[in-house]
């Protein structure tokens, strides 16, 4: 059977900036141009996802870091009013939805859905309520928007998941009872694994060892926390367990594809000088963002891409 590639994307705010400039990078190597013109499945969660859906509906990753560069300033803005009635975020989201609504809908198009995408994709988000009648079914759980095989999500507008899966707690505001896939797939290569395998959805699935995966992470700061019996409550734990949870469900997604898929997984997730620390609206850092990705070592990628994905099949 051919190879089944997938490219997985996760997710960080405006350090999708960093996915972009490498994508632009990789695909425009001498040794593995155009490589995204192969790939099967695209998976993203929250900025992942909003480049899965781009770059399915035929953007370019060059046309990619021209819309962070825009839409990171006009996104990520809060004005004074909205903190004093928010309490500084205490009682409601850091930033409105509507600007990066605007600027969803510019760039995927108010009335494009995923079924008119000309690659597959797969979007991570949670549905805070599923809204079933029966009192024993209703409750909250993962959604994979997606438009792959049967029982799919083909009429989903696509700037309208794009919403969905980027509406990050604390962040956004929710979006039609969604919410960031990345609380509990801030790397989506599981997801993207699982459902290739998933015969409801695909009539002939790919055997698990012709799969190949390219897997990208936004850039990781090294983090850690002091001290070895820490009697912490909800004040103490709120902040950096939202970055525990994130970064563990991130690590354990890459150990599991890894043990599977072996030589036929590769992850370039790019770890930041000792002391940086980029959150995902740190927008007064889109410039050295860019450089930090024009400047990080692909070698081991293009390697990777040649030898596997680029590889014809015998």
């Amino acid at each position: 059977m051919s190879k089944y590639h997938i490219l997985s994307l996760d997710g960080g705010g405006i350090r999708g900036i960093i996915t972009a400039v490498l994508l632009d990078r990789l695909n425009t190597h001498p040794e593995t141009s155009d490589f995204l013109e192969g790939v099967d499945l695209i998976a993203g969660t929250s900025t992942g996802g909003i480049i899965a859906l781009a770059i399915a509906k035929g953007a370019s990753p060059a046309e990619l870091v021209e819309l962070y560069k825009n839409l990171g300033p006009s996104v990520f803005t809060d004005s004074l009013w909205d903190n004093i009635k928010d309490l500084g975020s205490v009682l409601g989201a850091q930033y409105d939805t509507e600007p990066l609504e605007r600027e969803l809908k510019a760039f995927l198009g108010e009335t494009t859905t995923l079924g008119q995408l000309t690659k597959r994709v797969l979007v991570t988000t949670f549905d805070l309520d599923n809204l079933r009648p029966e009192p024993t079914r209703r409750t909250w759980k993962p959604k994979l928007f997606h438009n792959i095989g049967q029982d799919n999500d083909g009429e989903a507008l696509a700037y309208k998941v794009g919403l969905y899966t980027s509406a990050a707690p604390t962040y956004f505001p929710t979006v039609d009872g969604f919410i960031d896939g990345g609380v509990y797939a801030n790397n989506p290569s599981m997801c993207a694994l699982a459902q290739s395998q998933d015969e409801r959805v695909y009539k002939n699935c790919p055997n698990l060892t012709d799969v190949v995966m390219l897997s990208l992470g936004t850039g990781t700061s090294l983090t850690y926390q002091e001290g070895m019996n820490l009697d912490w409550g909800m004040g103490q734990w709120v902040r950096p367990l939202i970055s525990i949870l994130m970064d563990g469900v991130s690590g354990i997604a890459d150990y599991q594809c890894k043990k599977l898929l072996q030589e036929n997984y590769h992850r370039l997730a790019p770890v930041f000088p000792p002391g940086v620390k980029i959150e995902m609206d740190s927008v007064e850092h889109i410039a050295l963002m860019i450089d930090f990705a024009s400047h990080v070592d692909i070698s081991e990628s293009v390697k990777w891409l040649k030898q596997t994905w680029l590889q014809l099949d015998v």
